[in-house]
């Protein structure tokens, strides 16, 4: 039986290479791409949904006969242009459109969060991906898939000086990050796309965290 997905944030880094890896896997039949407003890309498997994120409850059936929902949703505080604004599309969206794929049946949500995410948190960045995470484990989805990546690798299409110099360090040391250092390499944002294409076929019921090492092996495969 082909498989019916949903992506979130298919703009983003990881969100386009999400898209990419689903239209080359046969097991996908229909990828629908939540955006706000359109993207450059077609495809027969295709289709654009532009959607008001603040009345996300309108659109709440284009969750029916989906399986999968991979969640890519993300910005930082400056580009949100406060932390209210930043919790907005990092915590709020990603819940609500949980709880929606929720009723609608799905069955797995797969989402990107990040290395640091802890609810108890000093770093409001950590902390509000730490919430998230909670409450995504609580909503009562059959799988839910929580994917902590490091400093991640690509061109993004948003100028982000922070991460270039911090990427152009750590791909020039990767060699360093052995051992116990493993866990905090940088890591391309396609093999964190092709990891979650790989949980979601796999199929694995419950709540899972996947560690940045976890992450580049799953990728590789």
């Amino acid at each position: 039986m082909k498989l019916q997905a949903v992506v979130l944030g298919a703009s983003g880094l990881v969100g386009s290479f999400v898209v990419a890896e689903l239209l080359q896997r046969d097991e996908y039949d229909g990828i629908k791409l939540l955006v706000r407003q359109p993207l450059d890309i077609q495809h027969p498997k295709l289709s654009q949904i532009v959607v008001d994120w603040d009345r996300l409850d309108q659109y709440h059936e284009i969750f029916s006969n989906v399986r999968d929902v991979y969640c890519c949703l993300g910005t930082t505080i400056k580009k949100a242009g406060s932390q209210e604004q930043f919790r907005k599309v990092d915590y709020d969206y990603p819940v609500r459109a949980a709880q929606l794929a929720q009723e609608q049946g799905v069955s797995q949500f797969l989402v990107v969060s990040a290395m640091g995410a802890d609810p108890s948190s000093r770093v409001f960045y950590n902390r509000t991906k730490g919430e998230v995470e909670d409450k995504l484990s609580t909503i009562g989805l059959p799988a839910v898939h929580l994917f902590r990546p490091s400093l991640l690798l690509g061109q993004r299409q948003e100028k982000r000086l922070g991460e270039q110099w911090g990427a152009k360090f750590m791909t020039t040391f990767d060699f360093l990050f052995r051992g116990k250092g493993i866990k905090y390499r940088a890591i391309p944002a396609r093999v964190v796309a092709r990891a979650m294409v790989n949980i979601a076929i796999k199929r694995p019921t419950g709540v899972h965290i996947y560690p940045n090492d976890v992450i580049h092996i799953l990728g590789l495969v």
